[in-house]
């Protein structure tokens, strides 16, 4: 039996923002109802680039409908230079989690807000050719490009992994020596590249201050609430961070250990590696 965090479970039960919006001026389709998982993403942006409403239609398990509702949570209301970078792994620390064998819900999610802003933009994105390159699984229709796009993306390193996030190879298994090239080759590029730190594109503020509030919800809150201990978001002043401690954590004799290793220490893991929390007496 797989193991579902709570939000998962939330959102699977009480999904929100189902069903259409007729109007949508950003649409996508991916994944196949044929293959097991299909999700339809609507849009409405405004003149300020503003995406208004965000709703989705999906057919598939529950991580795939908790996955895309969790998508459209993160996107409404924002502005589309503010999401358009978002990622798997970032719907998936929006639920806190999700299965090893489900982690291909999150990444249709990913695929599907990508497809979308092509489609806002005007570029044309034909259903077959969503991700260029030979479809590698026969089973699923999955492109060689997805694949080595998820390997590089997510640091995959095994053909159960790329079978996890993308189901290539989970059926008849023929596409399975593929995979295991494409793996090898990508791998071997890797090594070869120059040892640097990746260049992360900084974060605006109300991405950074979006990502503080999934990750104290979704992370911080849960393990406080373990031992009847709450937090409260107070403020964000650029990379200051001003939290309240509650319930029992609010008298406790060791809260600045606290905030320190376990506030702090989760959001620099999760938001930036600079975040400094300071505790609010409000």
């Amino acid at each position: 039996m797989w193991d579902y965090t709570d939000k998962v479970k939330e959102l699977y039960k009480n999904p929100k923002n189902v069903g259409s919006i007729p109007d949508a001026n950003a649409t996508a389709e991916v994944g196949s109802i044929v293959c097991g998982d299909a999700l339809k993403l609507y849009m409405k942006i405004d003149e300020n680039h503003v995406i208004t409403d965000a709703k989705f239609e999906t057919f598939g398990c529950g991580s795939a409908i908790a996955s895309s509702s969790a998508l459209t949570e993160m996107i409404k209301g924002k502005k589309v230079e503010d999401v358009e970078h978002i990622s798997n792994q970032d719907i998936v620390k929006f639920l806190g989690g999700l299965p090893d064998e489900k982690m291909h819900c999150s990444v249709m999610g990913g695929e599907a807000l990508e497809k979308a802003l092509k489609n806002w933009r005007g570029i044309k994105t034909d259903r077959e050719e969503d991700v260029e390159g030979e479809i590698l699984c026969q089973c699923f229709g999955v492109t060689d490009g997805l694949i080595r796009r998820v390997i590089r993306e997510n640091h995959l390193t095994t053909v159960e992994d790329v079978t996890n996030y993308t189901k290539a190879g989970g059926a008849c298994g023929s596409c399975i020596p593929k995979i295991e090239d494409i793996l090898a080759e990508e791998l071997d590029n890797k090594k070869k590249e120059p040892e640097k730190k990746a260049e992360k594109k900084p974060l605006t503020n109300m991405r950074r201050i979006q990502l503080i509030d999934e990750t104290i919800n979704n992370v911080i809150r849960p393990i406080l609430q373990e031992d009847r201990g709450d937090i409260e978001l107070i403020d964000v002043d650029g990379k200051d961070v001003y939290v309240a401690l509650r319930g029992s954590c609010s008298n406790c004799l060791v809260s600045n250990v606290t905030l320190k290793n376990l506030v702090e220490g989760k959001l620099r893991e999760f938001v930036e590696e600079d975040i400094i929390v300071h505790e609010s007496q409000k």
